[in-house]
């Protein structure tokens, strides 16, 4: 887990504003920074333990947790390993109020090295179980458009158009890891030495860093469809339908396509500005929380309450609010913010 996390750090920079291009992942919740290699190490040893303590159980949601947590693991045997963990969420008691999740969460249960990533199975089984679910279909999008089949890839367009909302299951994650990680207690190495938060700290290290390293559509796509075909009345419809669905979507990720694709594509200048500072709100919005999860590495309360609100449940983007507004820290970017440069360091 701690490579990825490593590597999402890198790419969750949160530099969204500074490129005129539509930039996905940088509207992704950053997890918070990697370990040093000894603490890594621990850490992955934890997650081993976790996910022992958690397969036996008959119930969907630790399972789920126990797949989350087992998937960067490499040395678990069969009954215990990501393939087989989430195959027995799928088939557990109350998997059926979840199962669109585990099936989300079940996309990654692929070879990228064969490139068969996302898995073929789960994403079909997502279109019959979340119809509704834009989400899905831009999932579709990216597989049709990588196999070049264009057509298919336009009938996408118009099911996630006509969707009913956007929603990439990131907070069932964090509600399920939340649930899971206070079942044996963290091992004093897997602390960081340099901060003081303990305990908390490694579960907020947990539950928001994996749950970051879930599959998500590749939103650029999408984004390069709408633009490229601007000149296509029917497509830019769809697009600007599709827009408006995400810009009420769970996720921080999905809010900043639908608001860059009002931006570019609405005639309206009004809404175009209107979507530009809605974005820039965005970035505010993902970037104090970022910082927040850095205070948690040194103040055990915050760490605690993130865990807490990831209990709870909601949505990615639920979670980001709520733990802003219970921090007292504004939703709103101030009037004379800006994002910093790249190559600024971010206070």
């Amino acid at each position: 887990m701690m490579r990825g996390l490593h590597r999402l750090a890198l790419t969750c920079a949160l530099s969204l504003a500074l490129a005129p291009a539509f930039a996905a992942t940088d509207a992704k919740l950053a997890p918070p920074a990697a370990p040093a290699p000894s603490r890594d190490k621990a850490l992955l040893a934890y997650q081993h333990d976790l996910v022992s303590v958690l397969a036996p159980r008959a119930d969907a949601m630790p399972l789920l947790a126990a797949a989350i947590l087992s998937r960067p693991l490499t040395d678990l045997p069969k009954f215990n390993n990501f393939h087989g963990l989430i195959d027995r969420a799928d088939h557990a008691d109350g998997a059926a109020d979840i199962a669109a999740a585990i099936s989300w969460t079940r996309l990654a249960d692929c070879d990228s090295k064969a490139d068969a990533c996302p898995n073929a199975s789960a994403l079909e089984q997502l279109t019959t179980q979340a119809p509704d679910n834009a989400a899905v279909w831009l999932l579709k999008i990216g597989e049709d458009t990588r196999n070049m089949k264009q057509d298919a890839a336009r009938a996408d367009l118009d099911k996630a158009a006509n969707a009913k909302l956007y929603e990439d299951y990131a907070g069932t994650s964090l509600k399920a890891l939340a649930n899971s990680v206070g079942i044996l207690p963290p091992p004093a190495d897997t602390y960081d030495s340099a901060n003081t938060s303990g305990a908390a700290g490694v579960q907020v290290v947990l539950v928001y860093g994996l749950a970051s390293a879930q599959p998500q559509p590749v939103l650029q796509v999408t984004a390069k469809l709408c633009e490229s075909a601007a000149g296509d009345a029917a497509i830019k419809a769809d697009c600007l339908k599709l827009g408006k669905v995400l810009e009420w979507g769970s996720s921080p990720l999905g809010r900043s396509l639908g608001l860059h694709l009002r931006e570019v594509l609405a005639d309206d200048p009004a809404q175009q500005e209107d979507a530009k500072h809605a974005r820039l709100s965005l970035i505010w919005q993902v970037q104090s929380f970022s910082r927040l999860l850095a205070r948690a590495q040194n103040d055990a309360a915050i760490a605690q309450h993130l865990v807490t609100i990831a209990r709870r449940g909601g949505t990615e983007m639920s979670v980001l609010l709520t733990a802003l507004r219970d921090n007292n820290i504004p939703t709103e970017a101030p009037a004379d913010w800006q994002p910093p440069s790249a190559s600024q360091p971010q206070s």
